[in-house]
């Protein structure tokens, strides 16, 4: 392909419904590169929530249900120097890929959304995204998978037999995946996660024990709840790590102090972030993309 297929995002309800098949050759044709840049480091804007009716951003419930203004903010933050890569869904990942957005960009694919945000079967995390063959066949270049585990629910037994599957057929691919693992319980019939220093750490031991082989397996982790329990949490597992940045309320600040000491830690590589960045305070995506980036 010469251009984007999808010269703005109002070309790409006409793209899908005339030419489906813009998807793969636009996947075929897009520039790849390593994971891990020149700089050693990852900055990876995450946008994969719609999938899991996770919409919510600050007290606005239905935030990010505009898809051409979620695509927008997103072409900016990937458009922004020091920005590696995009974690989505597959539908964000393919306007993505006709507007031209992904090229030499790391492309991430998400994995389980079957857990819903506030369902009955949350914790029953099925894989309804991106299957390894299909990030394979699209050229992408890793998975990502969210692993919950509540000791008193059964579901989640069945998230945790499938994620160690999916390590195995990652593997297989030689393609890196991505495991976001919380230790959480019900509290008035909500879901709480738990960032206590013995709860993160408990999450990392089990997800790096997933699976026949590791060696495809990388971690993304919450900061703690007391920031100064990181360097300890971390030394849970050997594998490479990123930082989850989870939404920031109010002034972001304190957040990026955090941010800032955990990624001076040797087995942390990166940042992935996403509402924050996309859905700033102050509107402004450039400048809380550029802090972020700076902080690496």
């Amino acid at each position: 392909m010469s251009g984007p297929a999808a010269g703005s995002t109002a070309d790409l309800v006409r793209l899908r419904a005339h030419h489906p098949e813009a998807v793969a050759v636009a996947a075929g044709a897009r520039r790849r590169r390593p994971l891990i840049g020149p700089t050693g480091r990852l900055m990876i804007i995450a946008a994969d929530h719609p999938a899991r009716g996770a919409l919510a951003v600050g007290d606005d419930a239905y935030a990010m249900a505009d898809r051409f203004d979620l695509l927008e903010r997103l072409c900016l933050a990937l458009s922004r120097p020091g920005v590696d890569g995009v974690l989505a869904g597959a539908d964000v990942l393919e306007d993505l890929l006709l507007l031209g957005a992904l090229e030499d960009k790391v492309v991430i694919g998400s994995m389980n959304r079957g857990g819903l945000a506030g369902a009955a079967f949350e914790l029953d995390d099925r894989f309804t995204g991106h299957r390894p063959a299909d990030l394979s066949r699209h050229g992408f270049d890793a998975g990502k998978l969210l692993l919950r585990i509540d000791r008193d629910d059964p579901g989640s037994l069945e998230t945790l037999y499938t994620a160690a599957r999916t390590v195995d057929e990652m593997a297989a691919h030689r393609l890196p995946l991505f495991i976001e693992p919380f230790l959480c319980h019900r509290a008035g019939g909500a879901l709480r996660t738990d960032l206590s220093a013995a709860a993160v750490t408990t999450s990392i031991a089990v997800a790096s024990g997933l699976g026949g082989t590791s060696a495809y397996t990388w971690l993304k982790v919450p900061v703690t709840e007391d920031p100064e329990d990181m360097a300890r949490v971390m030394q849970a597992s050997t594998l490479p790590a990123v930082l989850l940045g989870g939404e920031v309320r109010g002034d972001p600040g304190p957040a990026y102090e955090r941010w800032r000491a955990a990624l001076r830690l040797p087995t942390v590589q990166g940042l992935v972030v996403g509402r924050s960045l996309l859905y700033p305070a102050d509107g402004d995506v450039a400048r809380a993309v550029d802090t972020a980036v700076g902080l690496l």
